[in-house]
């Protein structure tokens, strides 16, 4: 897996937005596809039009925004491959809205390739590219999804954007990694994870790694002293 981009929605640190893409079995996917993956993908030399599968944690733009891109430009590349786009309610709707603010038209022209869309249902798991993917809700001010995600024999834990919620131990209980925001460090902040939550949880989180992403500068600021790994772009891991 790769950690295409690890930033927050403004570049902090000079970072992409968030895009995490895993690889096993055959298989592709992508946790998250902010509005800058495309571009991080291509500069990392990851083949957009190899990825089978895009799941969203929300639908703010930091990530979201790089999905009608990644269609787009799978269309003037001449893909064939099927995408599937997964996120919470309310992703079939806005992907079409954001492709017809971004590009007139293009939500309704015809590909050599389908792309579907499946909005994810908290209470029940769900098979997509290969992968079993359960989710939770989250605390984010908007429709959110936390993921867990089984893949080639390892599990991921992926919060997304949310504020602290118990149901975070049970997303990363017994899982190979789990990826958390950590956007602040200790300021108190609506709808985010800060690395001063994780810490007063650590006990009670049973994974087996932790990677912080999608940090702010002031969290930057503090890498030094963090509990946790810290992911940043073209981070490669092998689990």
């Amino acid at each position: 897996m790769r950690f295409v981009g690890s930033g927050d929605a403004f570049g902090s640190g000079g970072r992409f937005q968030t895009c995490i893409h895993l690889q096993a079995d055959g298989h592709t996917l992508l946790f998250d596809c902010g509005a800058t993956s495309l571009t991080a993908l291509k500069a990392q030399r990851l083949d957009p039009n190899a990825i089978d599968a895009v799941v969203l944690s929300h639908l703010h733009v930091d990530h979201f925004g790089g999905v009608p891109l990644l269609i787009l430009d799978g269309q003037f590349t001449r893909r064939t491959t099927p995408l599937t786009v997964a996120g919470p309610a309310g992703t079939a709707q806005r992907l079409a809205e954001a492709m017809e603010v971004m590009f007139p038209g293009s939500s309704t022209v015809q590909r050599r390739f389908s792309v579907t869309v499946l909005e994810l249902d908290p209470a029940a798991p769900t098979t997509v590219a290969g992968a079993t993917i359960r989710s939770w809700p989250t605390k984010h001010g908007i429709p959110g999804l936390a993921h867990r995600l089984s893949l080639g024999g390892t599990t991921l834990a992926y919060t997304g954007d949310t504020a602290w919620t118990d149901a975070l131990t049970e997303l990363a209980a017994g899982t190979d990694l789990l990826i958390a925001e950590a956007y602040f460090w200790d300021k108190p902040v609506p709808y985010h994870l800060r690395h001063a939550d994780l810490l007063e949880h650590k006990d009670q989180l049973t994974n087996a790694r932790t990677i912080l992403t999608h940090m702010s500068t002031d969290m930057l600021a503090h890498a030094d002293r963090a509990a946790f790994e810290l992911a940043h772009d073209g981070l490669s891991l092998t689990l």
